[in-house]
């Protein structure tokens, strides 16, 4: 059993990829993964399709929330930490997407046209780091092309470097619906097509590649001794049967979660000491993320949580003050889902679907669920009889809760219709604009109707799994998709809220002002169009309205990705509090209050301006190709080669203390083909405050033949310190700390001359460096 992310179970949800990456943590990383694996087996599952290590190219990454930094060093190394205490508790981790997958915009044909040397220095870094130090039991390949061939084919990076360069030995799947053909994907080394059913691509298809002769039985059983050593690695061959799923909602899991998403939390500015809060006797809570759980990013990452907490949720719970709240803006992307307001016939919140087989509504129907949301798609979720060509009805009552000009949205992935009391109300049938939700659906149809307050109306839905649009039928190869529809509702607004939350911030002793992003605006399926804060500056006017009204405003700023601050000089006070899992509104109080400090540092460079990064030029590509064109220069080794200053650098994040850095010394200043040299830092805690300091180490290569970033990261560690305390913190650093991928000799160099180790508290707040010498060249393949 394979256990996927949106799973309509319950289980423990852990910050994201990129909130993890920000603890720079790899011990709470190793016990992350342990939690994770007694999640997975308390749903029968052997196997978790995690993590995801795709580079930061852009800061419009759809899926950057989900991956963990801009830089292949820190990725691969807490990558590697992860999957060692995943796979201890026996359950694999699947590490994706291999390779070059940074955008989700055409990402089942767009082709990465990547230069050798970039490849294997920064997108194939991560998984490298993997297989050498974690070795992970299963990987998945991706969906685009790279240089021109499907990466589920693609002999160069499956079976040139992996299995012969790396000697991997573990089992490699494809990406749902990944699979793009029989006999070409099966010899490159993709072993499993996934889904595992039903098949488009083996199956009988296989027979037919043999009878042809473009397979033998020798190719399918290497494949299959792949699946079955995976199946050895984790339940065994001869393991007991699956355990039916139950939920393991422990004590121990909630403080780890809470634990990490304190150690990821990032402060970004805090002038006069604005944070942590103390002496408020009423505190605003304002913004449109403040009283909702923005926990998690959007798509096959997002999953039911056990439960989960705001921020307002935790402030009340850590706070004596006088709360007052205002929401002060709407940012949602399309129309809130309707469920609060739908019951189905016997009272139950939710919706009734009913399906049908075959794609014209006939007979009784084969299957009845009840389903709590109207965010309807039926990925996973519709009955495997019924596959492909199904219909499907949604029956409900929605009643309104005040009297106005209500608005409905409707979206659906084949045709649909929605009716209200049984008159056709919006009409979807033949919809040809694609929208964004859910990979294939259609745009968002609104239209508006005068309800009345508590007088409930009749909502049907039918939709079937046609493709849609019919134009797509040829392109696709297929006539039915896998359906599903969203219905969203929302009420005539009867106050003004940018002037009640400047009322608000009026009244209290300190602001609170939570914006950001959520699961609409940052998901799996599409990528950002800017960095702007969404939607249409209503959160930047809210931001400058609540700083006019209350200087002493905090604004915590929740989001995967970088966002532009326009009010970034006037506020005194930013947190970066990323997407944070069940615990986010408890984390969070912690570090406003001063529980603990704020730890985090940023795993990804914020820049003043979209135009600043360095895939600008080269984003998402055209005519289905993207040219990596910034090579080797992503992240911040761009913005010091280019000199551009960022908003806030890599690196980056404050505490509630301060830090100094001594002077470092080597035990061995030269550094040999098979040898360590370590450096040895004393770091002091010189505030009032115990905190933890991120070290960063960044080696320059001082004379090279070929141009190479300004420095590189190559070594970090994180120390928690009492005030006034000292700790020697140690570093070390090998041949993969100082070479570089030499495309003339199709091998790894380290060339001969002097190093510099730059260590300090980002990668531009550097305090101290040391030398050391390559005496001779060397080279080597992995």
């Amino acid at each position: 059993m394979v256990l996927e992310a949106n799973s309509s179970r319950m289980a423990a949800l852990f910050p994201c990829g990129i909130s993890l990456a920000a603890t720079w943590n790899l011990d709470l990383l190793e016990q992350v993964g342990k939690q994770l694996g007694e999640e997975a087996k308390a749903r029968g599952a052997n196997v978790l399709l995690a993590p995801t290590v795709c580079m930061h190219r852009s800061p419009l990454g759809g899926r950057n929330f989900e991956s963990f930094s801009e830089d292949p060093f820190l990725t691969g190394k807490l990558a590697a930490s992860y999957i060692r205490g995943l796979q201890s508790k026996k359950v694999a981790a699947t590490i994706k997407h291999f390779v070059a997958n940074e955008q989700e915009t055409e990402r089942m044909r767009i082709d990465s046209i990547v230069s050798e040397r970039a490849l294997r220095e920064i997108y194939l870094k991560p998984f490298e780091i993997a297989v050498r130090e974690s070795s992970p039991w299963a990987l998945m390949s991706s969906y685009n092309l790279i240089n021109g061939v499907h990466a589920d084919q693609n002999e160069h990076t499956l079976k040139d470097i992996l299995r012969g360069e790396w000697k991997y030995d573990g089992m490699v799947m494809s990406d749902w619906t990944g699979t793009n053909s029989t006999a070409e994907a099966l010899l490159a080394g993709c072993d499993l097509e996934m889904p595992m059913g039903p098949k488009t691509k083996r199956g009988k298809h296989m027979l037919k590649a043999i009878a042809e002769g473009k397979l033998t039985c020798f190719d399918i059983e290497r494949a299959a001794s792949n699946v079955l050593y995976l199946v050895d690695r984790t339940k065994g061959l001869n393991g007991p049967p699956e355990t039916a799923e139950r939920a393991d909602d422990r004590a121990e899991t909630r403080q780890l979660i809470r634990q990490a998403g304190v150690e990821g939390l990032t402060l970004l500015k805090n002038e006069n000491e604005t944070l942590p809060i103390r002496n408020a006797n009423t505190i605003a809570i304002i913004g449109p993320n403040a009283k909702r759980a923005i926990a998690g990013g959007g798509g096959s990452a997002s999953l039911n949580p056990y439960y989960t907490t705001t921020p307002f949720d935790g402030i009340a719970a850590c706070s004596n003050s006088k709360l007052l709240f205002s929401q002060g803006c709407d940012t949602a992307k399309w129309l809130p889902v309707a469920d609060e307001y739908c019951t189905t016939p016997s009272g139950k919140q939710g919706v009734i679907m009913e399906y049908y087989k075959g794609d014209k509504f006939k007979g009784e129907p084969f299957s009845v669920q009840h389903k709590q949301t109207t965010e309807l798609w039926v990925w996973d979720s519709a009955p495997q009889e019924v596959r492909p060509d199904f219909s499907f009805r949604v029956i409900t009552k929605l009643t309104p809760k005040t009297t106005g000009l209500h608005t409905f949205s409707f979206a659906s992935v084949g045709p649909g219709r929605l009716f209200i009391n049984g008159e056709l109300f919006i009409d979807n049938w033949e919809w040809v604009e694609e929208g964004e939700a859910m990979f294939t659906a259609s745009k968002d149809v609104v239209k508006s109707i005068r309800l009345e307050a508590n007088v409930p109306i009749d909502i049907l839905v039918e939709s079937t799994s046609e493709m849609r649009p019919v134009s797509k039928i040829e392109l696709e190869g297929q006539t039915h998709d896998y359906g599903g529809c969203r219905i969203g509702y929302e009420e005539e607004p009867l106050i003004d809220l940018l002037q009640e939350a400047v009322d608000v911030a009026s009244a209290a002793d300190v602001a609170i002002l939570f914006v950001g992003l959520d699961a609409e605006w940052e998901s799996e399926g599409y990528d950002r169009q800017t960095m702007d804060l969404p939607k249409n500056g209503s959160q930047d006017r809210l931001v400058a309205a609540v700083m006019k009204a209350n200087p002493r405003t905090i604004v915590v700023n929740q989001s995967g990705t970088p966002v532009n601050m326009p009010w970034v000089d006037q506020v005194p006070a930013i947190l970066q509090a990323w997407y944070q899992g069940q615990e986010a509104g408890n984390a969070l109080a912690e570090v406003l209050f001063g529980h603990q400090s704020p730890s985090g540092k940023l795993p990804t460079t914020f820049p003043k301006r979209l135009q600043d990064n360095p895939a600008y030029h080269n984003w998402p590509g055209e005519n289905l190709k993207v040219v990596y064109g910034e090579g080797v220069y992503i992240g911040y080794r761009h913005y010091e080669r280019a000199q551009v200053e960022p908003l806030f650098p890599f690196g980056h994040g404050l505490t509630y203390t301060t830090f100094s850095y001594g002077k470092p010394s080597i035990d061995n200043p030269v550094l040999s083909e098979s040898g360590t040299i370590r450096v040895t830092v004393p770091i002091t805690n010189t505030g009032d405050f115990p905190a933890h300091e991120i070290v960063q180490a960044y080696v320059k290569d001082i004379q090279s033949r070929i141009p190479r970033p300004e420095k590189e990261l190559k070594g970090f560690a994180k120390v928690f310190l009492q005030p006034k305390e000292t700790s020697h913190v140690e570093l070390s650093f090998n041949k993969h700390a100082v070479g570089y991928y030499d495309t003339a000799l199709a091998a790894w160099i380290a060339e001969e001359g002097r190093f510099e180790i730059l260590i300090g508290a980002s990668s531009t707040d550097i305090r101290c460096t040391i030398a050391f010498d390559v005496v001779e060249s060397f080279t080597w393949i992995f």
